[in-house]
């Protein structure tokens, strides 16, 4: 069934084509070869229907706007023109008999560049002479025709100001002569062939004289107005004009404007050839006006890296008119290099944009209110049917003020970039502050001088600033042409029928009433542009008598037309104005509005002058896009083509591009308030690209532009998504910094972030450069995700270069990276932390429990940590050992990198420097919780086996070296006496641990110990963190679970059975299910199952066992290899005392010769091996059911004992002469007994761990699961202790 076509409209209706990408792009976003939607007409082709006598004028018109598009075309060739002859290969002298082919070559294509030299030779004479003979056919005294019009004296300055132009490049460019010297060189070898080259030759004498005379264009041009009669006024006439055009400044653009300034010298050397003339001159034209403006601006841009000046060009032009030398007050003004220093101040403040950022910002903020506001209005007047007519005109009237009003702007703030630019290359930096910072070299090009050194910083960020206002104001403007056009149109409308049917008749009514030549002007006025048919108020037989009625009519009420007048019409009536003002002599004294003598009122004529510029506007409000594009043109910042040519360099770098400036200043300087105009110099490429093709009409010049867009804007996107990351970084870094650190902190705002706002940024999908579409937000998304990667890799590298004791600081570093990436996840979609992590550490693969970490975890414990690491159990922290490492391990040197791959800035990296050397110089719990969180329960276990595997291989590493010490021991070792009394018992115990040519022995078993204990108790910190963890996530789900303490410790369950989370979500899918309006319970019924699933996980993990026990459990079961060794069953059945060699008789040894070794050298007490040896002894011990033989046998035990009963002064030795007897006779037995007390009290705390975690009568093995909490399900039978065969006491 087809859809009615009603229905298809309202359902695309409520379709939305607007997204939420900002408006950070100027107007010229795309590349077209028609850039505006109207064009004016140039050719006035209607002229003649108005009867007005104006076809030669007409005419002379249509044929000077010809030459003026010619000479355009003329002066891009020359503006562009590169030298051919750099291109030219050189032969070498091995192909000389090839020089001949050599010159032909160059000839040809040297002669298709010299023939558009030629083109521009005969143009220039062409236009030279019609120039000429159009100023003489307006100056004779007779007036034989209309004319010249207002358009006509604008379309003569046009030409002027070609010519002037033409004739400033020809003297600018020095690549024309050198390629016409090389022409004329290969000319005369290659015509030597040819015959009759005498024509050739003087055309070739002729060019050689065009181009090697300076100004010729204009001495040419001078000779052509001066060859028949003179055409001193209707030059004067041109140069009152100009004068008034500029003091008013009311209808000019800055085009218009510039183009004014740049003739106007060199009408005054044209005008004053004799005393005569100037002083003719000077009657109409007061000398002072002159001064002011010359003074005024003393800098006038020409193109976009070439400028004048008027007293230069006076000063030049001085040479060739001889009766100029007269005018001394113009011939002493200043040039830009021979300004005062007193005057020079003024002018910077006029030039420099920094000195006008105040106001410019104030009026673009009104501006934008109002014109906003405006625009509010009109839609509402659109969507309002039967509106007030005067409330509607008024509306309509306010939006055309503001249209006018912003092209004013528009035009103000652009010229006055075109301004500073010009003196910028008038005063070039001499010697650049910054050059030493950014390159070692001295020699640097030209255009570094007038751009890249001559910005300061605030400069570049007003220009920024600037360029932003004016890019924002033109799109503003630009995106509602369709919205506006017909209240422009009707308002344009209206105010020429107001005038022309209202105001003129009035004035024909009162001041022209008895003046039939004036009152047939207002009646052609009235006939060529009168709307007759708007009228409401009056029939059209009265419309056309009103103006010879007496009796006063009211005014009339126009229909609203959206009909504007065209270009003619504007051309006729300026015409017919002044015609009325000036009675058709312009050459009166006075100016065309100041002529006292015409007899009009000083009333009317101010209503003559002020329509009589609103009409110039007209036609720039009529072709709205045409004008805002041109207002907005800033293309001219990017060309350097006569820096190119002087420098002798294909290009400049990027860093002298002032475009690239701009973005690099906002990247350098991260200003938040700039951040969002950082794509807008990017429309100046798209200017420069656009004005490159449809202005200047060179593709090589496209080419260079779009070159370094390319480079540039890959250098924006990467430091931009640096800037980005480092400051979100810097912000995660921030919040994550401990606030009691903050506090102690001096200076703890350097830690703080400043804000900045990138959402916009992160909104842009369609960037519109050189009409390409970029997606900046896939672009920056991309490099985030790389970047990521690239940290993780980095932080990985770091830790690796370093310690164990490292993890505490990458624990911390990817803390910040993850909270970074939660940050900008809120505004981008980038992948998975997880899997970015996962795939740094080669961790991927399902059946894959170890990784990067891991290994790199295991490889440091094993080549540094437990050989060289030693253990303080009264802090639980491992330590490094002060004699060195006993192995050697080495490692790359630590990477540098970049302030964002650490915490973003400088200062927050100091202050996680400063907060993570606190954990830098031991092992303790901050550790393992890092390392547990950073393995997790994937890797946990494998590292966990690592190490079980790792004390296995100890233990059976030392096994032979304990036999070696067994072997040493003497058959019988008896009880220590108690009759020779602490002296006699440490003699006595050197008697029987003959351990002497053992030494080497006894070290690899002491390092053995050292080894098996670190493991043991570096799992034991790990059992102590996993516990927590499990603690800690047993209390916030237990309530979800339904669990409750019971006694004795244990955790019981609801009655009910269920746990409240799955009742909850089974009630409210049942009650929604109920429920007949809803339409899809399906992801109701998912989440219910979802429930029941999460309370079998997290019930699951309720009964988990213990790292420590599963430890202690798997020694045992390594030990028992080495029963019979370690722990020999007595023959008798009986305990036996002297004879048995177990472990306990060494481990008693090894820990009494140990704390006598660090008794006598104080240096080494407790630096050597620590107190990893007691738990490895001790856990061996127990394991092998020996504690309490250990506890009666122990050398240090008995020696303690014998020590309580010994008097507390100790008697010295007899045996004085040993060299150790001596020295404890010096220094009393104080310290060995505090040494063996604190063993002792060692050794008790390590049974008491063991027999709370591994009783000896329900000793297990543990199995370890996925998520690294142990399960008890593997038993194992107890080892045979010898406490078995101890007597009872009941026996």
């Amino acid at each position: 069934m087809a859809i009615p076509v009603e229905e298809a409209i309202a359902a695309l209706s409520t379709f939305s084509l607007e997204d939420e990408q900002p408006d950070v792009q100027g107007l010229a976003i795309l590349l077209s070869t028609e850039r505006c939607a109207t064009n004016s007409p140039l050719e006035f082709g209607d002229v003649a229907a108005y009867r007005l006598s104006l076809g030669e004028d007409t005419k002379a018109i249509n044929q000077l706007n010809a030459l003026i598009h010619e000479g355009r075309e003329m002066a891009s060739l020359l503006y562009t023109y590169r030298s051919c002859v750099k291109a030219l290969p050189q032969l070498p002298d091995s192909m000389k008999h090839n020089q001949a082919d050599l010159y032909l070559e160059t000839y040809q294509v040297l002669d298709l560049e010299m023939s558009r030299l030629r083109e521009i030779q005969r143009w220039q004479a062409s236009a030279a002479s019609k120039l000429a003979a159009d100023m003489q056919r307006f100056s004779r005294p007779e007036r034989l025709m209309n004319g010249p019009t207002i358009t006509h004296f604008w379309s003569m300055l046009k030409l002027l100001d070609v010519l002037v132009q033409l004739d400033h490049l020809k003297n600018a460019k020095a690549s024309i002569p050198n390629d016409f010297s090389w022409y004329k060189r290969t000319f005369t070898q290659v015509s030597v062939q040819w015959q009759d080259t005498d024509s050739m030759r003087e055309e070739l004498d002729d060019l050689q004289i065009f181009l090697s005379t300076r100004w010729a264009i204009l001495l040419n041009l001078h000779a052509e107005m001066f060859r028949t009669n003179t055409v001193e006024d209707i030059l004067q006439v041109l140069i009152v004009f100009c004068v008034e055009s500029l003091e008013l400044d009311f209808a000019l653009l800055f085009p218009e404007r510039h183009m004014l300034l740049r003739v106007l010298p060199v009408l005054v050397v044209l005008a004053t050839s004799s005393e005569k003339e100037s002083e003719s001159l000077y009657k109409r034209v007061k000398f002072n006006r002159l001064i002011n403006i010359f003074k005024s601006d003393p800098v006038i841009p020409a193109f976009p890296d070439l400028h004048l000046s008027p007293a230069a060009i006076m000063k030049e032009l001085l040479m060739y008119f001889q009766s100029f030398s007269s005018q001394t007050r113009l011939l002493t003004l200043p040039g830009p290099h021979e300004i005062p220093p007193r005057e020079l101040q003024d002018y910077q403040r006029h030039y420099l944009i920094v000195n006008h950022i105040g106001t410019i910002r104030a009026e673009h903020d009104d501006f934008s209110i109002r014109f906003v506001s405006a625009l509010n209005q009109i839609v509402v007047l659109k969507s309002t049917d039967g509106a007030d007519t005067e409330w509607s005109r008024e509306v309509k009237g306010n939006m055309y003020d503001l249209v006018v009003e912003g092209c004013q702007l528009l035009s103000r703030w652009t010229g006055r970039i075109w301004e500073q630019c010009a003196w910028k290359f008038s005063r070039p930096c001499k010697e650049p502050a910054a050059v030493g910072a950014h390159q070692s070299s001295t020699t640097f090009f030209d255009y570094e001088k007038v751009v890249r050194w001559n910005y300061t910083a605030d400069e570049r960020k007003t220009l920024l600033e600037l360029v932003g206002y004016i890019k924002s104001i033109g799109l503003m403007m630009e995106h509602c042409d369709t919205l506006v056009a017909d209240a422009l149109w009707e308002t344009i409308h209206a105010e020429v029928q107001d005038f022309v049917q209202d105001r003129l008749d009035t004035m024909l009514r009162t001041t022209f009433r008895k003046k039939k030549d004036l009152s047939r002007l207002l009646s052609d006025m009235r006939t060529l542009s009168a709307d007759w048919m708007a009228n409401t108020s009056k029939a059209e037989p009265e419309l056309h008598s009103s103006h010879q009625e007496n009796e006063e009519t009211k005014q009339s009420a126009f229909y609203p037309r959206p009909v504007a007048p065209t270009a003619a019409q504007v051309h006729c009536l300026q015409f017919l104005i002044c015609e009325l003002v000036s009675g058709g002599n312009l050459r009166k004294p006075g100016g065309l509005f100041g002529n006292s003598g015409s007899g009009i009122s000083v009333e009317d004529l101010k209503q003559l002058e002020t329509f009589f510029y609103k009409l110039r506007f007209f036609l720039h409000i009529i072709d709205y896009k045409a004008t805002i594009c041109t207002l907005t043109d800033l293309g001219f910042l990017w060309f350097r083509e006569f820096y190119l040519e002087s420098s002798r360099v294909i290009q400049f770098p990027i860093d002298c591009s002032l475009p690239w400036m701009l973005v690099d200043h906002v990247i350098e300087s991260q200003d938040a308030g700039l951040f969002e105009s950082i794509l807008m110099p990017f429309d100046i490429y798209n200017d420069s690209a656009q004005h490159a093709l449809t202005v200047l009409k060179q593709r090589f010049l496209y080419d260079e532009i779009e070159a370094e867009v390319d480079l540039c804007f890959d250098q924006l996107v990467n430091k931009l998504h640096e800037i980005i990351f480092s400051h979100y970084k810097s912000f995660a870094a921030s919040v994550l910094l401990d606030q009691s650190f903050l506090s102690a902190c001096d200076d703890a705002y350097n830690c703080s972030t400043k804000p900045m706002r990138f959402n916009k940024i992160f909104k842009l999908r369609r960037i519109k450069v050189l009409g390409r579409t970029i997606n900046l937000r896939s672009l920056i998304t991309q490099r985030m995700n790389r970047l990521f990667r690239e940290n993780i890799d980095f932080l990985f590298d770091h830790f690796e270069s370093q310690d164990i004791c490292a993890v505490v600081e990458l624990q911390k570093l990817l803390d910040v990276l993850k909270l970074t990436h939660q940050f900008l996840c809120q505004d981008l979609e980038l992948d998975s932390f997880t899997m970015m992590l996962n795939e740094i550490q080669e961790n991927l693969s399902l059946v894959s429990f170890s990784s990067r970490l891991s290994s790199q975890i295991w490889a440091e414990m094993q080549n540094d940590f437990l050989p060289n690491f030693i253990l303080c159990n009264t802090t639980q922290r491992f330590i490094r050992s002060a004699k060195g490492p006993c192995q050697a391990h080495e490692k790359e040197t630590v990477p540098s990198g970049k302030p964002y791959l650490y915490c973003g800035s400088q200062d927050l990296n100091l202050a996680y420097q400063n907060l993570t050397s606190l954990y830098s110089e031991f092992f303790g719990i901050p550790h393992m919780f890092a390392i547990a969180q950073l393995l997790g329960p994937r890797s946990v276990p494998w590292i966990v086996r690592a190490l079980l595997d790792h004390i296995s291989s100890k233990i059976t590493t030392i096994v032979p070296r304990i036999t070696g010490l067994q072997e040493a021991l003497p058959k019988s070792i008896g009880l220590l006496s108690f009759d020779g009394g602490v002296a006699g018992c440490q003699k006595f115990i050197h008697e029987q641990l003959t351990w002497g040519a053992k030494s080497e022995l006894k070290i690899e078993v002491l390092h053995g110990l050292k080894e098996i204990g670190s493991a043991l108790y570096w799992l034991s910190l790990l059992d102590t963190v996993l516990r927590q963890n499990d603690t800690t996530q047993f209390m916030q789900t237990a309530t979800w679970l339904g669990l409750l303490p019971a006694a004795n410790g244990q955790v019981k369950q609801f009655d009910t059975g269920v746990s409240p989370i799955v009742s909850l979500f089974k009630g409210i899918t049942s009650s929604i299910m109920a429920n007949p309006s809803c339409l899809n319970p399906s992801s109701f019924l998912i989440m219910s199952k979802q429930a029941e699933a999460a309370d079998l996980l997290y019930k699951s993990k309720l009964s988990t066992g213990s790292v420590l026990e599963y430890t202690l459990a798997f020694i045992s079961a390594a030990l028992d290899r080495h029963y019979s060794k370690w722990s020999a069953t007595p023959k008798t059945g009986f305990i036996d005392i002297t004879t048995t060699k177990d472990f306990y008789r060494i481990f008693s040894g090894l820990q009494f010769e140990y704390l006598e070794e660090t008794t006598l050298d104080a240096s080494r007490r407790h630096e050597f091996l620590g107190d990893s040896v007691a738990w490895a002894g001790c856990t061996i011990i127990y394991l092998l059911g020996q504690q309490q033989h250990f506890e009666l046998f122990d050398y240090s035990y008995q020696f303690l004992n014998v020590a309580e009963v010994e008097s507390p002064t100790f008697v010295q030795p007899p045996f004085s002469d040993q060299a150790k007897i001596n020295n404890y006779s010096q220094k009393g037995y104080e310290n060995l007994l505090e040494a063996m007390k604190k063993s002792r009290r060692l050794n008790n705390h390590v049974f008491c761990i063991l027999r709370a975690r591994c009783p000896l009568e329900d000793k297990a093995a543990c199995a370890i699961k996925q998520s690294g909490a142990p399960l008890h399900r593997v038993k194992f039978l107890n080892t045979v202790s010898a406490f078995e065969t101890l007597p009872q006491k009941d026996t």
